[in-house]
């Protein structure tokens, strides 16, 4: 797409979450707090899983990618978020703005194809556990892994050429948090039909392929464990996945409603809950979910500690 002109508009205004300074300093310090434990969770699992020799398990890579994925989603939104409870009206270059929207859509992207390549490893470790070795060999793993981080630079490509090709020549104050499609198409004096368009069926498109590799993994380890002798061993399947579950949940629900439903059926307001939940939420959510609900991280865990204090 042929670049925009930029030269009327050089620097947007974030308007932020909050025009009380008062409340700009209370959620200053409870952001900071997610944020700190954000680095702190997702660089904890990583250690720990570069430092288990147990853990070197294709489901633990994937893990490994996803707690990085999430710092990197967190690290793109929320310092610049930070400023802007301190300072109301953020000034932010275009090249700035534009920057920092496309990192977020890369990690975002990223991790929905970290969580369809979890999906699938799931129904290969229950349903087809004695070719387990082969359908994820490491050659398959780093090809899964190549696969998602390609799937979003490409979606970061296609929403970059979008607003690449817009031109703003009017208001410049953005009323959100950080910069999000949404909130720059309002600004733009482009027609910008064609370019929503495109941007919908780019994330709709990587959403729907994402949700029918977990759908369908998922109903195959369904049958696959409804057909297990014993309770025990059920209970033991299912209590694998519903880490994954949870994550799967909290994440898809927040990105459809921002990027696949009809942007007349919610409110600002809403949008910048739901952005605030999926790009700072979530990624301090996952290293709990899966520590607090995974026997093998936490032994894993309990075993470090020990040896670090013995």
């Amino acid at each position: 797409m042929e670049a925009g002109n930029h030269s009327s508009v050089t620097e947007f205004i974030l308007l932020g979450l909050t025009e009380d300074p008062v409340l700009g300093v209370i959620c200053f310090v409870i952001f900071l707090g997610i944020y700190v434990v954000t680095l702190v969770g997702n660089s904890s699992i990583i250690a720990l899983i570069r430092s288990c020799a147990h853990l070197h398990t294709p489901m633990y890579l994937f893990l490994g990618h996803l707690a990085f994925v999430d710092i990197g989603c967190s690290t793109a939104v929320t310092p610049v978020m930070l400023i802007g409870f301190l300072r109301h009206g953020l000034a932010i270059t275009t090249a700035g703005c534009e920057a920092q929207f496309c990192s977020a859509v890369l990690f975002g992207t990223t991790e929905c194809f970290l969580l369809a390549a979890m999906a699938y490893d799931r129904y290969v470790a229950i349903s087809l556990p004695l070719l387990y070795s082969t359908h994820m060999s490491p050659r398959v793993c780093v090809l899964l892994l190549g696969a998602s981080y390609l799937g979003g630079c490409v979606n970061a490509w296609t929403f970059a050429s979008c607003l690449l090709s817009l031109s703003f020549c009017g208001p410049n104050q953005i009323d959100h948090f950080f910069c999000d499609f949404s909130p720059l198409v309002k600004l733009s004096c482009s027609d910008v039909s064609v370019l929503e368009i495109i941007a919908s069926i780019s994330s709709g498109s990587i959403i729907v392929v994402t949700v029918i590799v977990i759908v369908l993994s998922y109903i195959r380890i369904l049958i696959t464990v409804l057909k297990m002798p014993s309770t025990e061993g059920r209970h033991k399947a299912f209590s694998t996945c519903t880490s994954h579950l949870t994550a799967v949940t909290l994440y898809y629900g927040s990105i459809t409603f921002i990027y696949v439903m009809p942007k007349s059926s919610y409110s600002t307001g809403q949008n910048k809950v739901v952005s605030v939940f999926y790009t700072v939420v979530v990624p301090m959510l996952n290293p709990l979910i899966y520590s607090l609900r995974n026997r093998d991280v936490k032994e894993a865990l309990r075993k470090t500690t020990l040896r670090k204090y013995s």
